[in-house]
């Protein structure tokens, strides 16, 4: 079903939008509403990016838009200002839009992006009055409820292609007065499984709808949507000097290790305090989250974990808070992300490094071992996951300083969409990847994972990939005899992170995060400040934890080393002799004791005074 050009559609051939016309200075040669130019000042944005001077002039013409451009970009305020300036325009008086009608549709994957563009809204029109009202129908509550903030006609609905079709069957969102459409990561749409309701959605469109679709890259889908949507739209793709000019430099690094040994790595950089600052790990799978969070714990190290199967409330608050500093680290799963692309991608006889414009790989999963689909239904028992549910793509994580691939992408195409939350707003960022060589997999069957079988060639993958784009991925080199010296520590809290234990804290979190969800939500609302007191990284306890754990005793350190950790790590470092003298066994020996102590007795003589 293609959605028949209105009157509006212009040009008969795409336009391309080249970097080397000249940029604007700063904001006001848009000539936008004087309310919208004061929010854009109070947030201290001096000259718009390079997708937002390509985007915004043709988008104020009614033009439809097809840009290229990765999250951190400014493409949220490249469609949001133009809709929202000319909703503003045809309110004005005289302009003849006296009754409320739903104009814009703002379709997302996931609902963290959801939420995410419902809160940028929220900011540029705080300055509008009522004038603009938005609503959020992706967040979790229910159908009545989301039917009465449609009844209302809000201008503007956000949500999930899902969510949106099915309102449109019962027609509680009436597509037909719809202005402005815009899809969000539209090359993630199709791959979440939302193919049927953007059929039906294109179905209820009226003629000569503005349409945006923004893309971090242009995949089949993404030209899939194009045709449906917008045959004839204006195409802006960036050069690599604006790619590379719209966020700071990630130096890239990489380390081959064992399966066991990336834990005591993990352990020696976090409890070194070697990379400061804010870090999102990424592992494999939700078993990981928790056996990596686990293992932290015992050393004191705290953090937080970021899957599908958590409440969508307590993801967006852990993603609020970690954007507040309230957390420092999150263990995060992308599974999600990845659906279509399997870990055949890694064939020999594929040389096409992604560069961006196209997918790595067939979305064929027919070829996978059975044995990995028994593996994922036996998990997906324990609690069906969130399908809306995305982390390496869209959402706004800030002032990251590491994104630390713990267990690394089956593709470069997720590989450049994890690095890409680091290094933003001109920032400079780091991108550090665990990779086990073919030889070591297998070896350590506890911490074994099916999707590092692959991992030299992906990593080969990766380094083309890059090369493509002027970056270079380099060894990233430790000193591992005194890393070693750590393993005996590591060993300790890895063989107590037991299956079970794994199981148990899925269980006991997923308990408490439904508690705080849904229970006390009414309450956070009518006590807010009682929210800043919800923490999503307290010790789960389902391990023992040994208190000499959390302590680096000076000896595995190297001279030197143990007083720029106490400098340096802000008082983690707890050293063994809190105060006085330490006295030996040997100088005690005799010491103290009763006269009768120390003596050998014979149990049978001390067994006939007994008392009958």
């Amino acid at each position: 079903m293609k959605r028949k050009l209105g009157d509006t559609d212009w040009s008969s051939k795409e336009t391309s939008k080249s970097s080397k016309s000249a940029a604007p200075t700063s904001f006001d040669s848009f000539s936008l509403d004087s309310r919208l130019m004061q929010a854009i000042g109070k947030l201290n944005y001096s000259t718009p990016t390079p997708v937002q001077t390509a985007v915004i002039p043709p988008a104020l013409e009614g033009k439809d838009i097809l840009a290229r451009a990765k999250t951190g970009s400014g493409k949220t305020a490249a469609y949001l200002l133009p809709i929202l300036h000319r909703i503003l325009v045809a309110k004005e008086p005289g302009n003849g839009s006296g009754t409320n009608t739903t104009t814009g549709l703002i379709l997302v994957p996931t609902r963290e992006l959801a939420d995410q563009v419902y809160k940028v809204i929220d900011i540029y029109t705080e300055l509008c009055g009522k004038q603009i009202r938005a609503v959020n129908i992706a967040r979790n509550i229910s159908d009545s409820i989301q039917q009465s903030l449609l009844l209302d006609r809000p201008d503007i609905v956000i949500s999930t292609p899902s969510r949106a079709a099915i309102h449109f069957n019962t027609e509680t969102l009436e597509l037909s007065p719809l202005k402005y459409l815009v899809i969000d990561e539209a090359d993630l749409i199709l791959s979440y499984g939302h193919e049927n309701d953007m059929q039906i959605i294109a179905g209820g469109l009226p003629k000569g709808v503005q349409t945006f679709l923004m893309s971090a890259t242009l995949t089949d889908d993404v030209e899939q949507l194009k045709e449906l949507f917008c045959r004839h739209a204006f195409v802006y793709k960036p050069d690599q000097k604006e790619e590379q000019g719209e966020g700071g430099t990630v130096n890239q690094f990489y380390i081959s290790t064992g399966e066991d040994t990336k834990f005591l790595l993990l352990y020696v950089i976090f409890k070194l305090k070697l990379i400061k600052g804010k870090s999102i790990i990424f592992v494999s799978d939700v078993d990981r989250c928790y056996r990596l969070r686990l293992f932290l714990e015992q050393f004191g190290i705290r953090a937080c974990v970021l899957n599908s199967e958590l409440p969508v409330n307590s993801r967006l608050h852990i993603v609020e808070e970690f954007n507040k500093n309230v957390y420092e680290i999150i263990i995060a799963t992308d599974e999600n992300e990845i659906i279509g692309e399997e870990e055949d991608t890694v064939s020999d006889n594929d040389d096409n490094a992604d560069t961006g414009d196209a997918m790595d790989v067939d979305d064929n999963s027919a070829d996978q071992p059975s044995k990995k689909k028994k593996k994922k239904t036996k998990k997906s028992k324990l609690r069906k996951r969130d399908t809306e549910y995305g982390v390496s793509r869209g959402v706004d994580f800030q002032n990251v300083t590491c994104v630390l691939n713990f267990d690394l992408p089956v593709t470069s195409k997720s590989y450049m969409h994890r690095i890409g939350r680091t290094a933003r707003a001109g920032k400079s960022g780091m991108a550090l990847s665990l990779y086990v060589p073919r030889e070591l997999y297998g070896k350590h069957r506890p911490t074994s994972v099916l999707s590092t079988e692959n991992d030299e060639k992906v990593l080969e993958r990766i380094k083309k990939q890059q090369g493509k784009l002027g970056n270079e991925l380099k060894p990233y080199n430790f000193d591992m005899k005194q890393v070693e010296a750590f393993r005996y520590r590591m060993d300790a809290a890895l063989r107590a992170v037991t299956k079970v234990a794994v199981q148990n804290a899925r269980m006991k979190e997923l308990k408490q995060e439904l508690l705080a969800s849904e229970k006390l939500k009414r309450h956070f609302e009518e006590n807010p400040e009682d929210l800043k007191h919800l923490r999503h990284d307290r010790e789960i306890k389902v391990v023992r934890v040994e208190a000499h754990m959390k302590r680096v005793p000076e000896y595995l350190l190297g001279k030197g080393q143990a007083a720029n950790l106490v400098q340096g790590s802000g008082g983690a470092h707890v050293p063994f002799k809190v105060g006085g003298r330490r006295v030996t066994r040997g100088k005690m020996k005799g010491k103290g004791k009763g006269k009768n102590v120390g003596k050998r007795k014979d149990p049978l003589k001390s067994f006939g005074r007994v008392k009958r």
